[in-house]
């Protein structure tokens, strides 16, 4: 018995070695899902397990690492970067990419693959969802039953919501995700408009190139764009006073596109009429006032999580790193960043 266990466990090692090496250091939800069979291709290097510190880890296997999964919660810095320098390629299945320190894979001509559009149905999905229940008030109504109010106040007038069609909404980043919005709410009867670092000219909704000259001309605000250090809060208050007393502002982007704290403070005291938040600014922690106002209706950063989505990614991740390990061109690679 002691022979064949001794066997068994050489066979398994010479099958991990065999395998290519892909450096995980914290586990992306698709290893939750689809871990077993993304481990029948690759053998996985996972950092999170290892007692040592991660630059010691790191260090033992600088030379054997050519290959990264991103979890996208995990910095990819320059340091860890430069730890590693055999390091060729980075897989993120995260729609931002402000976690990796693209200034140094450019200097390296590392390749970064992303998910693509994959995730753009997904969230705007959510982001008309998170629309929808702050203004028709679904999750304070489903709170009212669920506490029994309903049977122990029948003469408790619920407080109305507002219809969806005909609102002006205000899109922030007008990529595949804000572009996929637009179509939903066009079919809602909503009219369109626009922000976005430039222009563009094949687009029918009007254009504005100051988000707060939008918001002013807008019953909702609904961010769609990517975190940079051009984004970073810009959303303040400035914006949120323009948006209104009756406006609503949804954040399926990144959470500190928003300036957390003035939109708390215009929320508390009712310069906006309510917000749907998928992304925070600190994550996981949730300012307590948020979790107060009825008016906000809150979700745990999962826009991009449905059983379909993770299904394709994992076949996205295996087949950028089978193209990249067999020298073929990668399935979706990020360019010109």
């Amino acid at each position: 018995m002691e022979n064949h266990n001794h066997e068994a466990k050489t066979n398994q090692n010479y099958l991990c070695n065999s395998l290519p090496q892909v450096l995980v250091l914290e586990p992306p939800p698709v290893f939750k899902f689809h871990g077993d069979q993304l481990s029948k291709r690759f053998h996985f290097l996972k950092a999170w397990e290892s007692p040592l510190p991660l630059h010691q880890y790191l260090t033992i296997h600088s030379q054997s690492v050519q290959a990264l999964l991103s979890s996208g919660r995990n910095p990819i810095t320059s340091e860890i970067i430069q730890l590693l320098p055999s390091l060729g390629i980075i897989v993120t299945p995260s729609a931002g990419l402000n976690h990796i320190d693209l200034q140094e894979c450019r200097r390296r001509q590392i390749s970064i693959v992303t998910a693509g559009t994959l995730y753009s149905e997904d969230v705007a999905d959510l982001a008309v969802g998170l629309l929808i229940d702050v203004f028709r008030k679904i999750s304070t109504a489903d709170r009212y039953v669920r506490h029994g109010l309903w049977a122990s106040q029948p003469d408790y007038q619920f407080p109305l919501g507002s219809k969806l069609g005909g609102k002006q909404v205000g899109i922030v980043g007008l990529g595949s995700i804000g572009l996929n919005v637009a179509k939903r709410l066009e079919a809602f009867g909503c009219n369109i408009l626009y922000n976005s670092r430039q222009k563009r000219p094949s687009i029918p909704y009007p254009y504005y190139s100051d988000v707060c000259d939008l918001a002013a001309h807008c019953d909702v605000l609904i961010i769609c764009c990517g975190l940079t250090d051009e984004t970073r809060h810009m959303i303040n208050k400035e914006v949120l006073l323009a948006l209104g007393k009756e406006g609503v502002i949804i954040n399926v982007g990144r959470g500190p596109i928003i300036d957390e704290k003035e939109m708390v403070e215009c929320l508390v005291q009712g310069d906006i009429a309510g917000a749907g938040l998928d992304v925070f600014e600190n994550e996981p922690c949730v300012p307590k006032e948020l979790v107060q106002l009825d008016n906000v209706v809150l979700s745990p950063h999962k826009a991009v999580h449905s059983e379909e989505t993770l299904m394709a990614l994992c076949d996205l991740v295996v087949g950028n790193f089978e193209a990249f390990f067999s020298k073929k061109p990668l399935l979706t690679p990020l360019v010109d960043y």
